[in-house]
């Protein structure tokens, strides 16, 4: 097939649920390719000898090669190429912001000058994850060394399986009863199902991983302890920015307000939906206004709708433009029925005589010149305050590092923000033997970058013990 002939094909696009259905339930809003479809989009790609995609991709993926093998329907070819850089697929297919990253670069996409036609690699992704026969995973002969990985998020998890693969005896330490990390926790079952992470964690198990669960690192036990007393040559601390942020505005003491960390964990993990079999509390708002811009104040907006809502208010400071969610995710959010509220912020949370939440007091911004980070920067107009009526709100404007293994391990550096300091090459921390990847190192950042960082500690962690 011709250069031409490859860019006549159309886009193939994501078949959907209705948005009104999908709005009031928690399947998966997008329903996957065909073998047709994920076959034809293969066909687009041009197959550049420069690549481009691979620099976006953050583990470095063989993206035309896999597409290759797409294009010729073999698509188990097709996933062993994937799986010899990810681990985790079927996750990064749905969850990964390609339009940022590979898809920013596809030559396709440039040449049409708009990135939503360039070749869709994540979607096909998706397909090959969910349709493809899994390769089985090759483990080197057993060393006598011992890894303990903290924490059971994306850089955890490929962490552990790039350290299991290399022979040594790996536990991994979790402090929830299911491991997962954001992907159970915090992304919603309609973007991203819990028995694809369950697929992944019981891979793990095969590969020989032991699962220590409601297992808290610094409380449990101490880095010390596990390396002085029982035995683990090195360790891996993976433990994410599961740390709420507030906005620090009168009335976020009410009753009504929530962190999105919580608001999504007792959603998602605990599953508050399904009052048929689950017993969590959960606080059912009927005007819910979702305070931020970024993909979890997007979870959090679409999953007020599908605990019974009646109408959500996405507020945020900064124009459409700077909204840092995906494109998708802010896409499906207006389909299904959230007002934005753009250039609009909250000042204070008002309440009730009771210390119920009644409404959230609003200024309205215009945008000056651009901050550190290439936004521009609001600027609030004086006098312009209004009234938005609510009973609920979700505060989602960020989270911190889990500062636990900080204040237990004096040996390991942390910066002003509480994010780990390692060596760049080698993900090892100031600590001996003791490694860190992810939101921990990187602050809240998205799962493939996660897993590139997982990816870069075992490596340092397996160099380490080689010596």
């Amino acid at each position: 097939m011709t250069a031409k002939e490859r860019m006549a094909i159309p886009p193939q696009a994501m078949p959907e649920q209705d948005p009104i259905v999908r709005a009031r339930n928690m399947q998966e809003v997008a329903i996957g390719y065909t073998a047709e479809m994920a076959q034809k989009e293969a066909q687009r790609c041009l197959n550049c000898p420069a690549k481009p995609c691979v620099s976006g991709c953050p583990v470095k993926i063989r993206i035309p090669d896999f597409l290759a093998a797409a294009a010729e329907g073999d698509f188990d070819k097709a996933l062993s190429i994937i799986k010899e850089s990810s681990l985790l697929p079927a996750v990064c297919g749905r969850v990964c912001p390609q339009e940022r990253q590979c898809q920013k670069y596809c030559t396709v996409g440039k040449m049409f000058k708009d990135v939503g036609k360039a070749v869709a690699i994540g979607r096909i992704e998706r397909f090959c994850a969910d349709n493809a026969k899994n390769p089985e995973a090759v483990i080197a002969p057993k060393t006598d060394k011992k890894v303990a990985v903290i924490g059971g998020g994306p850089a955890s998890i490929t962490c552990a399986a790039d350290c299991a693969r290399a022979g040594h005896d790996v536990t991994l330490f979790e402090a929830f009863h299911k491991v997962g990390g954001v992907l159970v926790y915090g992304i919603p079952e309609f973007r991203l199902p819990k028995r694809i992470v369950q697929a992944e964690v019981d891979n793990l198990k095969a590969m020989g991983v032991k699962i220590e669960t409601n297992f808290v690192v610094g409380r449990t036990r101490k880095i010390a302890d596990l390396m002085k007393e029982d035995g683990f040559d090195a360790v891996f601390i993976g433990t994410g920015a599961g740390l709420p942020k507030f906005m620090n505005i009168e009335g976020e003491n009410l009753m009504g307000v929530f962190s999105a960390n919580e608001y999504l964990t007792r959603a998602n993990l605990m599953k508050a939906y399904d009052e048929e079999h689950s017993m969590t509390p959960f606080w059912h708002g009927k005007k819910v206004a979702i305070l931020g811009g970024g993909n979890v104040a997007m979870d959090g907006a679409r999953m007020a709708l599908r605990l019974g809502a009646e109408e959500v208010h996405l507020v945020y400071r900064r124009s459409m433009n700077e909204m840092p969610a995906r494109a998708e995710e802010i896409h499906h959010a207006m389909e299904e029925g959230v007002k934005f509220h753009c250039l609009e912020n909250a000042k204070r949370v008002l309440g009730d005589e009771k210390g119920f939440v009644r409404a959230i007091e609003c200024l309205k911004y215009e945008l000056g010149e651009p901050d550190a980070s290439g936004r521009r920067s609001p600027v609030a107009i004086e006098g312009s305050e209004f009234e938005l009526p609510v009973d609920t709100v979700v505060v989602a404007v960020g989270s911190g590092s889990n500062p636990l293994i900080a204040a237990t391990t004096p040996e390991v550096n942390v910066d002003k923000k509480g994010h780990i300091l390692v060596d760049e090459a080698t993900g090892m921390t100031s600590m001996p033997g003791v490694f860190a990847g992810g939101d921990i190192v990187l602050g809240a950042a998205t799962v493939i970058l996660a897993m590139g960082e997982g990816r870069r500690a075992a490596a340092g962690i397996n160099a380490y013990l080689a010596k």
